[in-house]
C-alpha cells in the first residue's frame, strides 16, 4: 500500500541550526502523533508538509504528490489547524465557516449548507450566530477544526490542537479527532500532551535533534523502558521507595526484607511505565522542555 505521507531525506536549517536532519518516514493512515521537546522541529515539519515552508533538501509527498512541485494538488487533499486560533473574532461561527468555504471555491448555497453541517457535527449550532469573540477557548478550537474540514480532507494536520484547553474541552476535541479518523481521514498531529498521544494515536514517533529517535505504537515505546515496577507509596500516593521488578521474585523479596522502621505504613503498589516515562528516558528531558534550536521554531 502506498503511504499517505512520505518523507525522504528531508532537511531544513535556520541559520546555523539544523532543524530537520535527513528525515525519512512513511505514514500509512490512522492517527499519527509526533512528539518532541519544544524546538525539536515538529512545527517546521508540519509547515513543510502543508506547503507553507520549503525544505532545504530531500522530498516530501502527500498521497504521491510532491509538496514543492505539486503544492496546489497537495492543498486540495489536506486540512490544517495550527497552534493558534485562525478565526475572525468579529464574525459569527457560521460566518467564519461560510467565508472559508467560499475562499475554497464553494458557491454561496453550498458554502452555507457545508457550514451548517459542520456546526451540527461539532455541536456549535446553538452558538452559530454569536460572534466568535464570545466563544470559550474550546469552542474556538472546534471552529478552527471545523474550518480545516470544509472540503473533507484526506489528510488532517493538527499542530498541538488542545494546548490551553480545559480538561472538558480537551476531551471533547479528542472525540472530534477520533471521529475524523474513524471516517477514514489520516490525522497527523503534534502534541506536548503525552496522555493525548497515549489516548488517541495508533502510532507515535519522537523527534529530537531533527531525527526520529523512536517510532512505533504506544505500547512499543513504553516497552523500551521496562515493565512493571514495585513501589512503596505513602497515604497521599507519593512514591517513597522503588523496589525491584515483580517479575524477579528473588530480587523483590530481598528488597522487602531490607525495609526499615521508616518504611512502616507505606503501601506496596505495582506501577506500569507510562509514555511520559518513555519520553523522559529516550530524550533526557520532560515533554514541554525546550531544545537548543532556532528561536523561531521555539516560538512556534
Amino acid at each position: 500500500m502506498t503511504p499517505v505521507i512520505e518523507l525522504d531525506g528531508l532537511g531544513k536549517r535556520f541559520g546555523a541550526h539544523t532543524v530537520l536532519d535527513s528525515l525519512s518516514l512513511d505514514i500509512s493512515g490512522g492517527i499519527f502523533a509526533l512528539l518532541g521537546p519544544n524546538g525539536a522541529g515538529k512545527t517546521t515539519l508540519v509547515s513543510i508538509l502543508t506547503t507553507l515552508t520549503r525544505p532545504d533538501s530531500g522530498r516530501a509527498r502527500i498521497l504521491g504528490h510532491d509538496v514543492e512541485r505539486e503544492a496546489a494538488r497537495v492543498r486540495r487533499h489536506i486540512g490544517t489547524t495550527g497552534q493558534y486560533a485562525a478565526t475572525d473574532e468579529a464574525l459569527t461561527g457560521r460566518e467564519n465557516l461560510v467565508m472559508i468555504a467560499r475562499l475554497l471555491g464553494l458557491g454561496t448555497i453550498d458554502a452555507r449548507r457545508r457550514a451548517d453541517e459542520l456546526l451540527d457535527s461539532f455541536d456549535l449550532a446553538q452558538a452559530a450566530n454569536r460572534p466568535v469573540s464570545g466563544y470559550s477557548g474550546g469552542m474556538r478550537r472546534r471552529v478552527d477544526l471545523a474550518a480545516s474540514l470544509v472540503l473533507t480532507p484526506a489528510v488532517l494536520f493538527l499542530d498541538e490542537p488542545t494546548t490551553g484547553l480545559d480538561p472538558a474541552s480537551r476531551s471533547r476535541l479528542w472525540d472530534d479527532i477520533a471521529a475524523r479518523a474513524a471516517e477514514g481521514c489520516c490525522v497527523f498531529m503534534t502534541t506536548q500532551m503525552l496522555d493525548e498521544a497515549e489516548a488517541l494515536a495508533d502510532r507515535v514517533a519522537i523527534l529530537q535533534g531533527g531525527r526520529v529517535i523512536a517510532d512505533g505504537t504506544v505500547e512499543r515505546l513504553i516497552s523500551l523502558v521496562g515493565t512493571e515496577t514495585a513501589v512503596l507509596v505513602d497515604g497521599a500516593g507519593e512514591v517513597r521507595r522503588t523496589l525491584g521488578s515483580p517479575g524477579d521474585a528473588a530480587e523483590l523479596a530481598r528488597d522487602l526484607s531490607a525495609l526499615g522502621e521508616e518504611d512502616r505504613g507505606l503501601r506496596l503498589e505495582l506501577r506500569r511505565p507510562t509514555l511520559d516515562d518513555a519520553f523522559l528516558a529516550l530524550t533526557g528531558r520532560p515533554a514541554g522542555a525546550t531544545s537548543r534550536l532556532d528561536s523561531r521554531e521555539v516560538a512556534a
